[in-house]
């Protein structure tokens, strides 16, 4: 079997991640106090509220506090001369090899979260599917981007 890829991602994804949380979890929690607000006009019973009080509870230290700490440790990747090699996952633990022949094309991506945090995301696209390594620094991103397209080139060229 093979090592485990060697790099990791920025360490900085887990604060993307966490605000990326928040920010759904706080659709939850406004569904929580609507339903609040109509146990009380409706007379509806109090355990509903408290079955969503619980709920969101939960969803919240499990999305905030949790997952993005498990992610981060697993999200690895290296590239070879022949492959791109990626490993991630939460309870599940998924590894990618992509061939380098496969590789039709690589882009960086930001969106605002990432922006505000000078990181990006690199895309490899092959014929069937597209992978990506998230939250990486900027310049950390382009240099893979512009790797992975030279070794893709040549490993083309060599075919």
């Amino acid at each position: 079997m093979r090592d485990i890829p060697q790099n990791r991602i920025s360490e900085r994804a887990l604060t993307v991640w966490k605000t990326s949380a928040i920010i759904t979890s706080l659709i939850g929690w406004v569904m929580t106090i609507a339903a609040l607000v109509l146990t009380i006009i409706f007379d509806w019973p109090y355990w509903i509220f408290a079955i969503l009080l619980v709920l969101s509870i939960f969803e919240s230290i499990l999305t905030i506090i949790i997952l993005p700490k498990l992610k981060w440790k697993r999200w690895r990747y290296e590239v070879h001369e022949h492959e791109i090699d990626l490993q991630r996952g939460v309870l599940i633990v998924k590894r990618t090899v992509i061939p380098m022949n496969r590789v039709q094309h690589v882009d960086t991506q930001q969106g605002p979260l990432l922006r505000k945090h000078h990181l990006a995301t690199v895309t490899i696209s092959t014929a069937a599917t597209v992978h990506s390594i998230p939250a990486l620094d900027l310049e950390e991103a382009d240099q893979l981007r512009d790797s992975i397209s030279r070794l893709a080139r040549v490993d083309e060229d060599d075919v």
